[in-house]
């Protein structure tokens, strides 16, 4: 559960620290006081998504922090571990510019990471939530969710992902005549150009390098020429080969009688025989210089050509990748016959599976829909609406093979909220007040699936009031009972049930606004349930009835 949120520097709230603590915890206030600043800002502790608007006017930067503790039997990532004593932090900030940086227990996240512990800390249940009951795509995500067929949905997707893939291999191959001929054509150009060119990986550069030779190869024979002189003379000059082999032929007889001539003489040697080395390496360079008068005009040809391919299709080995791809592209269109047999056989077994998949999917979810429907049903005459009908009605998708990525199923809910009315769908005659009631039927119904300890609603009680304002509060004391829950209210048959109370207020000092978080005693909570039903009109019989309710409201959390 959570147990702190620190923010500051989040719309209206400057800085606030709220304490919270298990059980049922209300937010009361005036309207536009922030209470519902407090939920956003706990949804960017844990990654959902949010800018650099929710800045407080002036402020360089916003923070969140909350403090989670869990259980030992809590299902966490296996990247996240409490500290010792059983509490997860989190913390993020959010800059000027609209960038974020995310922290777990100290260490950085990105946001998404963040998001997938958050799923499983807490439940946030937004004020416009409700209203996604009206969008029916979501009614199935719902079922599936209550049912617990993630694994048999991830088997059909797995299924129907190999049905498309055949499906989009058959119609690549499937093309009418011309365009099969076109590609042909275009094929056997590329690949006999690319083989007639005989390619070599390296020969470009191969090439390249002894052209620039044959271009200076005056200049080079010219500076070999004289070097090569030198070194082993010609003419009437001796050259420094054979001057370091006499050299060293004196000093190797005078070191027979001198240590100190011996090394000179040895490094003598190694002068004579490098000199000789180089010579002999100037004679083989020399050898390369003499080309026949046509050697680089070949040279050019084949240079042009191997431009041409690589211009076309890169490297050298590039051109032969693309060649032996071409190859087997042009195999599989001319033995498209036989190709597309094989293909439409492997089609039809991938559909057979899918089909068998969708229809464990679909046995599956008509099963849980019952149970759905009967805990629903339950949840809602709980909620003051016992003629209720709740309905899952079931449709079978259209398109190709009446298959999509979810299965064969479309589902809608369908209600009557008053008794001898037919069921109709709830996007079409559902009230604001029944969606409120419906959607917390239903959060409560799938909560009893899942391991989340927090759940929080934001304004649960839109359109809600009266004896069904009562029922609200109860279903959320009785839920809390098993889990903690966090809930913004207006209404005092919902906030008279709170374990925990907090009052939220805004000032106005020097021209800016700030938001005040207050935890109420029972005072400080009586005086709030009075405002909540007389305005700012407090007097002795408010005050009295108040604390009559909040004697009522634990007298009833004692029974559950």
């Amino acid at each position: 559960m959570i147990k702190l949120l620190h923010i500051e520097n989040i719309a209206v709230i400057e800085k606030a620290d709220i304490e919270f603590s298990a059980g049922l915890n209300v937010l009361t206030g005036e309207t536009g006081a922030g209470k519902s600043i407090v939920i956003d800002a706990l949804s960017a502790a844990i990654g959902n998504r949010t800018s650099r608007d929710v800045l407080r006017t002036g402020a360089a930067e916003a923070s969140v922090t909350a403090v989670f503790s869990c259980s030992d039997e809590a299902v966490l990532p296996d990247w996240v571990t409490p500290d010792e004593n059983g509490e997860i932090f989190i913390s993020r900030k959010i800059t000027a510019d609209g960038k974020s940086v995310c922290r777990v227990n100290g260490a950085p996240v990105q946001a998404n990471t963040l998001r997938e512990l958050g799923a499983v800390l807490i439940d946030i249940h937004g004020q416009n939530d409700g209203r996604k009951l009206l969008d029916e795509s979501a009614h199935l995500q719902y079922l599936d969710a209550f049912g617990g067929l993630e694994n048999e949905l991830d088997e059909y997707k797995t299924a129907y992902d190999k049905l498309k893939e055949k499906k989009r291999e058959i119609d690549k191959l499937t093309m009418d005549e011309s365009e099969k001929e076109r590609r042909i054509e275009t094929l056997r150009f590329q690949i006999d150009e690319i083989e007639k060119a005989k390619l070599r990986q390296g020969e470009f550069e191969e090439l390249t390098a002894r052209r620039e030779l044959l271009l200076n190869s005056s200049k080079l024979t010219e500076a070999v020429e004289a070097t090569f002189e030198i070194l082993y003379g010609g003419g009437d000059c001796v050259g420094i080969a054979a001057l370091a082999a006499d050299a060293s032929s004196f000093l190797d007889r005078a070191a027979k009688y001198s240590d100190e001539l011996r090394e000179l003489s040895k490094r003598l040697d190694d002068m004579k025989y490098t000199a000789q080395d180089i010579s002999d390496e100037l004679r083989d360079f020399r050898a390369q210089l003499d080309f026949s008068p046509g050697e680089l005009e070949q040279l050019d040809e084949r240079l042009d050509t191997l431009k041409r391919i690589i211009r076309k299709y890169g490297s050298e080995q590039e051109a032969l990748e693309f060649a032996e791809s071409g190859k087997a592209e042009l195999s599989d269109i001319e033995d498209s016959e036989g190709k597309l047999k094989k293909l439409e056989n492997e089609l039809n077994a991938c559909l057979q599976e899918a089909k068998k998949l969708s229809a464990i999917l679909t046995d599956k979810r008509k099963e849980a829909a019952k149970t759905l429907e009967e805990q629903v049903r339950s949840e809602l005459s709980q909620l003051s609406m016992p003629g209720v009908k709740f309905l899952v009605e079931f449709g079978t998708v259209s398109g190709e093979y009446n298959l999509s990525p979810t299965g064969g199923d479309e589902v809608w809910y369908l209600m009557s909220a008053n008794a001898g009315e037919a069921p109709g769908r709830i996007n079409r005659i559902a009230s604001g007040g029944e969606l409120a009631r419906i959607m917390l039927a239903l959060k409560n119904v799938l909560s009893s699936n899942a391991d989340i300890a927090s759940m929080v609603f934001d304004e649960i009680d839109t359109g809600v009031s009266g004896i069904a304002a009562q029922r609200v509060g109860e279903k959320l004391a009785t839920l809390a009972k098993s889990r903690q829950v966090l809930c913004v209210t207006h209404l005092p048959q919902i906030a008279v049930m709170a374990d925990t109370h907090f009052s939220i207020s805004k000032s106005i000092k020097d021209g800016r606004t700030f938001t005040h978080v207050e935890h109420l005693d029972f005072d400080g909570q009586k005086n709030e349930l009075a405002r909540l039903s007389g305005g700012e009109n407090i007097t002795i019989t408010t005050l009295s009835s108040a604390e009559e309710q909040l004697k009522a409201a634990r007298a009833f959390k004692e029974t559950i």
